[in-house]
């Protein structure tokens, strides 16, 4: 069976992500949005996640992973302080989390409310970004730093501008808005982007996999079912306060974790590897005839020309720059960021 790349063939993805990359897209890419408030949400918050949420500055936001009791990812969120008792998680579970939170509640004086309905977001990705935001906001992003939002309008509508996104690019933006405003900012957007070279990115595979992927970003179903110091995401990690699996998380710091992730590349173009994002275990990963790992996502970087994936392997079993073999194909391993 001939198992055609459906990447690199199509021209209309590869235009969109290279818009990103070289000048700037915008797209429609709404998150999940659960708010919590009440006088015990800066408490409450920082004992569900591993990295602290309480000294998090108003207007200021956190990537963190939320853990089980084994230490193990149930997800991976980005916390926003709105105000001093006053949280967004923005997530793509909400349903999950929602429960999650409840089951953990106790007697905490916190609320928790699916606000999903009440906003749109758009993601305005790339080096031109900053300047698209710059000709329509009525306030001006050039002092607002990475990981910081503040309230702002475009063409008299009220937004939300935050500096962030899921491109890995230096300069990215996300515009929440109510959803019956949608219409003005997406004509915004397209006049600013169109000025500046940019363009719409309408391919979901393009937000979701290809652009992350290049930068060594994850989806949830990566990380599932594994522990922080497996997937490189102990960073930042509040060692010295209470929070849901620390335990476990300091024994695994102590014993050595048992896997890894690392990247690999695929030079053949036209290959079929499983990945374990989209459901199942993913391919194997093989090594002397040894099974050594399996394959979390598998896609392909138009900057590099060439398919990339994530590995989740034994810890120690090969290092970038090793040969490996995915379905029957000769692969290389890497690190996680491949430009």
């Amino acid at each position: 069976m001939y198992d055609q790349n459906v990447y690199k063939y199509d021209e209309v993805k590869r235009a969109e992500h290279m818009a990103v990359r070289n000048s700037v897209g915008w797209y429609y890419f709404t998150h999940q949005l659960l708010e919590v408030t009440g006088p015990d949400s800066a408490a409450f918050l920082d004992h569900m996640f591993a990295n602290p949420v309480a000294n998090l500055a108003v207007g200021r936001d956190r990537y963190t992973t939320m853990l089980n009791e084994q230490g193990e990812i149930v997800d991976d969120v980005v916390v926003m302080r709105l105000a001093e008792d006053r949280f967004w998680v923005s997530t793509l579970y909400v349903t999950k989390l929602a429960a999650w939170f409840e089951s953990h509640k106790g007697s905490s004086q916190v609320s928790f409310e699916n606000v999903t309905p009440k906003y749109d977001m758009y993601s305005v990705q790339g080096p031109k970004s900053k300047d698209v935001i710059n000709l329509i906001a009525e306030d001006g992003v050039d002092d607002l730093k990475f990981f910081a939002h503040a309230p702002n309008a475009i063409e008299g509508v009220p937004v939300r501008i935050n500096r962030g996104g899921f491109a890995g690019e230096k300069f990215g933006y996300e515009i929440y808005v109510a959803p019956e405003k949608r219409d003005v900012i997406e004509k915004s957007l397209k006049e600013a982007s169109d000025k500046l070279g940019g363009r719409q990115v309408k391919e979901f595979q393009i937000m979701v996999l290809t652009l992350p992927a290049e930068k060594g970003f994850y989806l949830m179903r990566d990380l599932l079912h594994f522990n922080p110091l497996e997937v490189g995401l102990d960073q930042g990690i509040g060692w010295d306060r209470d929070f849901i699996g620390k335990e476990a998380l300091l024994k695994i710091r102590e014993e050595g974790p048992v896997h890894e992730m690392l990247g690999f590349t695929v030079d053949k173009a036209d290959v079929n590897i499983h990945q374990k994002c989209f459901g199942g275990p993913g391919e194997a990963i093989m090594k002397d005839g040894d099974e050594i790992g399996r394959v979390s996502k598998f896609t392909y970087s138009y900057v590099l020309d060439k398919n990339i994936g994530y590995a989740i392997l034994k810890k120690g079993a090969v290092r970038p720059g090793d040969h490996v073999q995915i379905h029957g194909e000769d692969a290389v391993i890497t690190e996680k960021t491949f430009i």
